[in-house]
């Protein structure tokens, strides 16, 4: 599971470098995520611009990631597209989860 982590001043962006979210990486990716959300109390961007692929086990992660963090920030998904952006309009996580088109769009909706 490849994260890369870029730090700003009010949020941290988390690039997915991998193509596929799933049942095999879905745990992994959920510990790296809790662990970044744990070190940075503040927002998160989540982009995963480069994923083209997501099951539910994924989704699920990302659920239980938006419980965690509304402690201390708040979780923005940038970059959805796809059968990725079908699975959360499928689900209605649409309506639960922050979705920006794009990084940019993700840091306009943080400040």
């Amino acid at each position: 599971m490849q994260l890369i982590q870029e730090h700003e001043e009010n949020f941290t962006t988390i690039k997915v470098e991998n193509s596929r979210l799933d049942a095999s990486i879905a745990p992994d990716f959920k510990r790296q995520m809790e662990d970044i959300i744990e070190h940075n109390k503040h927002h998160i961007i989540l982009d995963i611009s480069s994923v083209s692929f997501m099951d539910s086990s994924s989704l699920g992660a990302m659920v239980a990631l938006l419980k965690s963090i509304k402690k201390h920030g708040e979780l923005v998904i940038s970059g959805a597209s796809g059968t990725v952006l079908d699975l959360f309009q499928l689900t209605r996580m649409d309506s639960v989860f922050t979705l920006t088109k794009d990084v940019s769009d993700a840091q306009n909706e943080l400040h």
